[in-house]
């Protein structure tokens, strides 16, 4: 499944699993996530989309910040 930019995924795989995500960016075989804490927008973590679970949620991700992003990542109920 290709993840579309805007997608609220779960890391099942690396130093950040189980941590959520959203989806800044996509190219060929990675795709860039970013969750406003550790990984801002400004420098999204490539990751390949295997390790990412799609969790059926997505967000409007442009002109949003940081800050913005933390807070719909924690209304959507994710830590």
């Amino acid at each position: 499944m290709m993840m579309k930019t805007g997608a609220v995924v779960k890391a099942t795989a690396g130093k950040e699993c189980g941590r959520y995500f959203a989806v800044v960016k996509t190219e060929e075989r990675f795709v860039f996530i970013a969750d406003g804490r550790k990984r801002k927008l400004s420098s999204p973590k490539r990751k390949n989309p295997k390790h990412l679970g799609f969790t059926g949620n997505f967000i409007e991700i442009n002109d949003i910040t940081d800050k913005k992003l933390r807070n719909v990542l924690g209304n959507l109920g994710t830590p």
